[in-house]
């Protein structure tokens, strides 16, 4: 009278679900020197922690006494999780089914794996090779029909992207609604030679006559100068790596703020070299970010998108244990002059800290706006404005340490104008509406032509302006809070922090992250 047989039943199913698409495809899979989907969840996952949701969905057959006859698991794969000892969930696709497309798919899966994400506040990894539950030509004929383009569920997407912490791993060649899934997401990797990301892969593309390898037409160096993906590593633990320290930052979701991190460093610790890492000749560039590392907890900085947009560095540190989001300009690109794409990337890391309560601290060096004709071309002046918005907009709290240039409405970004900003600035701060340098002929081009000696004349004009621009008169009329040894730099930043803190809010932003 017991139910052993229906027991017996499931567990025979749920072992058909675990031989995924079959050894072939599976020993396939492997040859190409990737994961399965499972393997996949175990290695991300803490061990034993993976609790699945509809393992046994998929297409059935069955003979004529209603018995099952063959099993083919539904592609993709979700459920609740740990990492580091945290709930999450984990949904990914199984790419020896159908190659993760749309004629395996179970759409109410992808649709649940996002709102049980997002209704229990849990921070989401997609693990994404394939279309992702996009669509193919051969779904004409199992289906007998041609769909109208649809994409059921993706209001849960933007949902969660203001939501909670949403990570996506391109683990293979990933096209389509796939793609899609990658690029939406606050953090997204690929692996080096093995992923590549397209709207449409090699044979459709080369139909517009671009004869393409997959590296060629979506490779990870494509689309981490284009902006689509944030970070690309050689192996797959390494991007389960880089999964677990992104979300180690933030919060699971927006109702709580981000966890104050393990105190490994003295707040209190002074680098003497600071005191000369900025040469005095302006035309001369330095290193940003041993900078950066010097003044964050050690070991601290989690960089994000290295290559886009790089007259600016972004990610996550931690001073005296608390995780802010940190910007840093980078004067070997244009001179730190925001670039299109710099604005853009600096719109979505603003965007990003202030969904999730994390307080910025920006080490400014940023002559402007990159000008000239490719600036023109690229929509500079639009994209900045859609920064300094996103500045504007923000409520979290801000530092700004000003290291060398802020110069024209760029540099007047380095901080939100409508409120409290805690700022200081290195002796070798230099401001003003532009820089002396290529402004002095225009200004002063009368006294110029009119002087027996224009030479000389240029040197007189630029030596007293320099002694006028001086920092330290820009102090006496407060235009500037503070100029501080650049070797106080760190205990300020990390004073900063414990001020922050308590002060961080948790809720939904009212300008909340986009996809």
């Amino acid at each position: 009278m017991d139910w052993q047989k229906e027991m017996d039943e499931l567990r025979r199913r749920e072992q058909l679900a675990e031989e995924l698409g079959g050894a072939e495809r599976v020993k396939r899979q492997h040859d190409g020197g990737r994961l399965t989907i499972r393997e996949r969840v175990a290695r991300l996952a803490d061990p034993a922690s993976f609790h699945e949701m509809g393992k046994i969905a998929g297409r059935a057959t069955y003979n004529a006494s209603n018995d099952l006859e063959t099993f083919t698991p539904s592609n993709f794969i979700f459920g609740r999780a740990k990492i580091d000892g945290r709930p999450v969930v984990i949904g990914g696709d199984d790419f020896t089914v159908r190659g993760g497309s749309a004629d395996a798919t179970i759409k109410g899966k992808h649709n649940m794996c996002e709102r049980m994400a997002h209704d229990l506040r849990l921070p989401l990894i997609r693990l994404v090779e394939g279309s992702g539950g996009g669509g193919s030509v051969k779904t004409i004929e199992t289906t007998g029909r041609a769909n109208v383009p649809a994409v059921d569920g993706w209001e849960w997407v933007v949902t969660n992207i203001a939501t909670i912490p949403r990570v996506a791993l391109g683990l293979g060649s990933v096209a389509g609604l796939g793609a899609a899934h990658l690029a939406a997401a606050h953090y997204s990797v690929m692996i080096k030679d093995k992923s590549a990301l397209f709207v449409a892969g090699p044979p459709v593309v080369e139909r517009l006559g671009q004869k393409l390898t997959k590296n060629e037409l979506g490779g990870w160096q494509i689309q981490l100068k284009a902006g689509a993906v944030d970070h690309a590593v050689d192996t797959e633990d390494e991007a389960f790596a880089c999964a677990r320290r992104f979300l180690s930052y933030l919060p699971s979701s927006v109702d709580d703020v981000p966890p104050r991190g393990p105190i490994t460093d003295d707040p209190e610790r002074r680098e003497p070299w600071l005191f000369e890492a900025i040469p005095h000749d302006v035309r001369k560039p330095y290193k940003m970010r041993p900078i950066v590392e010097a003044v964050v907890d050690r070991g601290s900085f989690f960089e994000m998108s290295a290559l886009y947009g790089r007259a600016v560095v972004t990610g996550f540190a931690r001073l005296d244990g608390w995780p802010v989001a940190l910007m840093a300009s980078d004067p070997y690109f244009y001179g730190g002059a925001w670039t299109a794409d710099t604005c853009q990337k600096v719109e979505r890391f603003v965007d990003l800290a202030q969904t999730f309560h994390l307080p910025i601290v920006y080490l400014v060096d940023c002559p402007g706006f990159l000008i000239g004709k490719d600036a023109e071309e690229t929509g500079t002046i639009k994209q900045g404005v859609r920064a300094m918005s996103a500045i504007w907009q923000s409520s979290v709290p801000w530092c700004a340490v000003i290291i060398r240039n802020v110069f024209g409405v760029a540099g007047a970004a380095h901080r939100n104008g409508s409120q409290y900003c805690v700022r200081y600035a290195w002796p070798s701060g230099r401001w003003g509406s532009l820089p002396l340098e290529g402004g002095i002929e225009a200004a002063y081009r009368a006294d110029l032509d009119a002087a027996d000696d224009p030479k000389a004349k240029m040197a007189e004009i630029e030596d007293r302006l320099t002694k006028l621009r001086s920092p330290f008169r820009s102090a006496e009329t407060f235009w500037i809070e503070e100029i501080v040894d650049p070797r106080e730099t760190r205990p300020l930043l990390c004073e900063f922090a414990n001020l922050a803190a308590p002060l961080r809010r948790p809720g939904p932003s009212a300008h909340p992250m986009r996809p």
